[in-house]
């Protein structure tokens, strides 16, 4: 095999891997956002039986969040490859980052899809730190469900959405992910070589359906959250 031949494959494989990684990660954030759906309820006890379900699972559970952590670093160390061959490709940057407009599919998603990522890989970490590996039973935030002792989660995020500064940062870096899923939904299909005339505009308009819809449906629940008085 050429040297050429090996960039070639090289770079089909980056892109291949971070296309799997990041469809993957969409399936997890669309069953994440089913799963707050319940904080709307106001049903506490149904928030933190749903929560205590999923660590009752024991080994799944672990296997599950390590198989996540793997995805999730994968797709972040692909990415992070390929915007550099395309920098080092084209050392001088384009001087507009706008969207090029039809039938183009340059947009302001697909200029700051590095961007974006940086950003939601710091608020990820940050949002694991505040809820995952925040206070629990032994801080106080306990909940008896049938005669069982389990972790308050329902009333952490009480607390955490009654604070103004997380809920702008939160609603923040959820338009993000709206802009990141859009370019990056299609582009996954793209890059797995899914780009038949026919199907390209189908799916393309499905990005945008599924960005808003998780955007949206994510960013509402602080709102709403803090709007009907959080914790108190």
């Amino acid at each position: 095999m050429s040297s050429i031949q090996a960039i070639v494959w090289s770079s089909v494989a980056k892109k291949f891997i971070n296309a799997v990684t990041g469809l993957i990660l969409c399936i997890f954030i669309a069953i994440h956002l089913l799963g707050n759906v319940t904080l709307l309820t106001g049903n506490a006890e149904a928030f933190n039986s749903y929560a205590h379900f999923l660590l009752s699972m024991g080994v799944l559970i672990y296997l599950a969040e390590i198989g996540l952590i793997v995805f999730f670093l994968f797709h972040v160390f692909t990415a992070l490859m390929v915007w550099w061959d395309k920098q080092t490709a084209r050392p001088v940057a384009y001087g507009m980052t706008a969207a090029a407009g039809a039938p183009s599919k340059k947009t302001i998603s697909s200029q700051t899809m590095i961007y974006t990522g940086v950003v939601l890989f710091v608020f990820t970490i940050y949002h694991l730190i505040t809820f995952k590996y925040g206070p629990g039973i032994a801080e106080g935030y306990v909940m008896d469900v049938d005669g069982v002792v389990i972790r308050d989660l329902y009333r952490l995020t009480m607390e955490v959405f009654s604070r103004p500064g997380y809920v702008i940062g939160y609603v923040a870096a959820m338009a993000f992910m709206g802009f990141h899923l859009r370019h990056g939904f299609w582009s996954a299909f793209q890059s797995l070589g899914v780009n038949h005339p026919r199907c390209t505009p189908v799916i393309y308009g499905l990005a945008l359906l599924f960005a808003v819809i998780m955007a949206v449906g994510f960013l509402i629940l602080p709102i709403l959250i803090y709007f009907r008085g959080g914790a108190s």
